[in-house]
């Protein structure tokens, strides 16, 4: 059954509508409660009622002069304006904007109007500026405040309602794009009846269906590559008895060369997802980077040579002491193949230079040569898998090599980049955390 689904474009649209609804609604209303405290405060006036008898005793005795003196009198004592006026025949000696007032159902400063049994009424409106009175900007400031305040409200729902589960999807969409293929949108965000729940849910299904596609070329690649190990250990046994019958030496070296690449090949591919699995549970001990560097450039000394490229390391002496957590064949494997990476891709003549140093409580490892570089927009993709950047370092490989070295590297919570010298040649940094031993 299809949810009913109530568009994002109406929610706005009617958020935005009740708004400004609630505002002319809201701020009439206080508008209104103050100013009907306003007169009933002039009623209350302590002895107005008494004022407005004393007023029409002095009118019905005749004497209006002494009449308006006393509410002149009584009116600044009050601060008040009080005029005294027949019902039906007064009115029209009141101002012209008093009468207005009277005669409104709505109108700000309404007068205040005391009904007297002989047909008189007494109006008292208050002196601009009298002590105790509102003034009338008052009350707009009144209107305005509510409606910037509501509307205010509004607008950070809205704002809210919009961008909360945006940044919530951004953040997972990265999460993902690094590696943790696990997470997913919240369902409370995917039941959403909006587009913003059609987004969610889309991206949960676009999300499950690449895992899976992952997940089965992974599979494929570690099944085929173990299974492959096998055959091939047969070929490399069969290919040296017929070498020692007698067959032709230089095509038997030949065929086992070819046979000990595609070894090399799938014991890579089989170092790569079992790091990649199971890198958090690797086995962990206090393991010196120096001695491991110190391994590793003895192990390509002689493909150095035959290469014609000198190796140089430099090592800053606090270096000398410092351990790393983490698995010495491991990282090993990591540090050489980001040498061989270099050796491969540098002319013979040239050099390469393998530093050491500490960087913020953690030991930097670089290593740098004098080969073609890759270019700019390559950079990021030197460490994917089978990806070789053949136009500007081509040569021998599979492209496993620096793949292999980024997920040993972050699987001992470090990091790995690669960039190009400002001299030429490509630089690869890894930075690994300092143990610290207790």
């Amino acid at each position: 059954m299809k949810r009913f689904m109530f568009p994002l474009f109406w929610r706005i649209f009617l958020s935005i509508w009740l708004a400004m609804a609630i505002t002319v609604v809201a701020s009439n209303l206080a508008t209104r409660y103050l100013l009907d405290r306003e007169r009933q405060a002039i009623e209350r006036q302590v002895g107005l009622h008494e004022v407005a008898r004393e007023a029409l005793d002095l009118r019905i005795q005749d004497n209006r002069g002494e009449m308006w003196r006393f509410l002149r009198a009584e009116g600044e004592r009050l601060q008040l304006h009080l005029m005294l006026i027949e019902k039906e025949q007064g009115q029209h000696r009141l101002p012209r904007n008093i009468r207005e007032r009277i005669q409104s159902g709505w109108y700000p400063n309404k007068p205040a109007v005391i009904d007297l049994d002989e047909g008189f009424q007494l109006v008292a409106w208050p002196r601009m500026g009298g002590e105790g009175w509102l003034d009338p900007r008052l009350f707009r400031f009144v209107e305005f405040g509510l409606a910037f305040i509501l509307i205010s409200l509004a607008c950070w729902w809205i704002a809210r309602l919009v961008s909360r589960p945006l940044r919530h999807m951004e953040g997972t969409a990265r999460a993902i794009a690094e590696g943790d293929t696990g997470l997913r949108v919240t369902n409370r965000i995917a039941r959403r009846r909006d587009e913003v729940g059609q987004l969610a849910t889309a991206f949960n299904a676009m999300t499950d269906r690449l895992c899976q596609l992952l997940d089965r070329q992974n599979h494929l690649l570690r099944d085929i590559s173990h299974d492959l190990r096998t055959p091939l250990a047969r070929q490399r046994v069969a290919i040296e008895l017929a070498s020692d019958a007698g067959a032709d030496r230089a095509l038997m070296d030949s065929i086992l060369r070819q046979n000990e690449r595609l070894e090399t090949m799938t014991g890579q591919i089989l170092t790569l997802y079992r790091v990649s699995e199971n890198g958090g549970s690797i086995g962990r001990e206090p393991v010196k980077p120096l001695v491991l560097i110190n391994r590793v450039l003895g192990d390509a000394a002689d493909y150095a040579e035959h290469r014609g490229v000198d190796c140089n390391l430099v090592a800053a002496d606090d270096t000398r002491a410092i351990s790393v957590l983490g698995d010495a064949g491991l990282l090993q494997r990591a540090f050489d193949n980001v040498l061989q990476n270099a050796l491969d891709h540098t002319p013979p003549g040239k050099a390469i230079k393998v530093s050491l140093s500490t960087v913020a409580e953690r030991i930097e490892v670089v290593v740098a040569d004098e080969g073609p570089g890759a270019p700019d927009d390559l950079l990021s993709h030197l460490f994917e898998p089978f990806f070789r950047a053949d136009k500007s370092r081509g040569g021998k490989g599979w492209g496993l090599g620096l793949a292999i070295a980024r997920d040993i590297v972050n699987a001992h919570d470090g990091t790995i980049v690669a960039g190009n010298r400002p001299d030429g040649g490509l630089q690869v940094t890894i930075q690994l955390p300092i143990f610290i031993g207790g």
